[in-house]
């Protein structure tokens, strides 16, 4: 005896949840996203095939620019803010600049440092949102010995007295070498021996010996 034949229907699938969600979760991270910020002192830095990562708290960078103007940051934890502070405030007694504590906090909060030190008060009366790498002068740096920056670097050692900065230099592609020298005469000086370059990482080419030796750990 035949089986009797089953009609085939075709198979209907609802998705008005599925969009309804996907929607939903398209909409939160539209919302819930956050843009990088443009930075304050734009610097295109060179390419290398370096894969360790920036530190992120105890950090004290250096930034120079493609004019060759000087700046000093720090991380924005509230620990690195309290180190800044401190900076701020050795380099104000050693150079007795007479900076109010409004004006050490106006420059706390600031993103960098990026004025000669006669001009700070200036500085710390600028609101934040206006402070650009091209309209501050950055930290007077001429030669070896009218460089200013050796007095913050002085800061730095005061407050991290006991142990080391994580101490970056982030510098421009087309920096011109003598003022890449004069932060590193600032250094020197101040027994920082140690610092990380801030580069642009790339992948390893193929064929080299790095490839090559990146190959054989796998």
């Amino acid at each position: 005896m035949a089986r009797p034949k089953i009609p085939r229907k075709s198979t209907s699938v609802d998705m008005t949840a599925m969009c309804d969600v996907a929607f939903l979760l398209l909409s939160f991270f539209i919302l819930t996203t956050k843009f990088k910020p443009s930075e304050a002192v734009p610097v295109t830095t060179p390419n290398s095939v370096a894969a360790k990562v920036a530190p992120e708290t105890n950090v004290v960078m250096i930034s120079l620019n493609k004019d060759g103007k000087i700046f000093l940051s720090t991380g924005d934890s509230k620990g690195d803010k309290d180190k800044k502070a401190e900076i701020i405030k050795s380099v104000n007694s050693h150079k007795n600049l007479g900076l109010s504590d409004a004006e050490i906090s106006a420059l706390v909060r600031a993103p960098f440092i990026g004025t000669p030190l006669a001009q700070l008060k200036q500085q710390a009366r600028i609101p934040v949102d206006q402070m650009t790498g091209e309209s501050l002068p950055g930290i007077y740096v001429k030669d070896s010995t009218n460089n200013e920056l050796i007095d913050w670097m002085r800061g730095v050692a005061d407050a991290y007295s006991g142990m080391k900065p994580n101490l970056l230099l982030k510098g421009d592609n087309v920096a011109k070498y003598p003022a890449f020298r004069n932060v590193i005469d600032a250094f020197r000086k101040n027994e920082f021996f140690k610092f990380q370059m801030v580069t642009n990482p790339e992948s390893v080419p193929m064929g080299t010996d790095l490839f090559r030796l990146g190959r054989r750990e796998e």
